[in-house]
């Protein structure tokens, strides 16, 4: 089931989000599955819980689009341990649609996290896959990618959503 995205404005998205402590539920696997259909419907690589509303510690990342089945993850309670390096590259968040800033990331990242059934696993992510990580763990610290740009963007990007909020174009 597709689910409705959480737009900036909503304080959601700004509230750190609390562990997740019940696995291997029916539950859990649907809303899995749902954040998994709305991140594919909305053409994004990640998506976390906040963003649908749940302050919950639960991102999905699919850096192949739906492509390839291998390639899709579920990080519940994520941590990072390390990251290396620097990237420079585009971001932007389903949360806040059309609008797109370069973002400093690691290059890489190695991030601790439990699975849908509650077992511990680590991965190492490189590029793309450390960008959408830290970018949906953010998430779950109440966190947008806005903090990550020089406040001269911010504010002008804030200022254009206002706008679009006073036309009835921002829900």
């Amino acid at each position: 089931m597709i689910r409705k995205i959480v737009k900036y404005g909503d304080p959601v998205l700004e509230t750190p989000c609390d562990p997740l402590e019940e696995f291997d539920t029916e539950e859990l696997q649907q809303l899995v599955d749902d954040m998994f259909e709305t991140m594919y419907d909305a053409g994004g690589v990640g998506l976390a819980a906040p963003q649908i509303g749940l302050l919950k510690r639960l991102t999905v990342i699919d850096c192949s689009c739906g492509e390839d089945p291998d390639e899709k993850l579920v990080f519940i309670n994520p941590e990072i341990l390390v990251t290396e390096g620097k990237q420079i590259g585009e971001e932007g968040c389903l949360s806040i649609p059309g609008f797109r800033e370069d973002v400093k990331r690691a290059q890489k990242v190695i991030v601790r996290a439990q699975d849908t059934k509650g077992e511990t696993f680590e991965i190492e992510g490189e590029d793309l896959l450390a960008r959408a990580i830290l970018h949906e763990n953010d998430h779950l610290d109440g966190i947008l990618f806005l903090r990550h740009i020089s406040a001269l963007k911010r504010e002008m990007i804030k200022r254009k959503i206002r706008k679009l909020r006073n036309k009835g174009e921002w829900d």
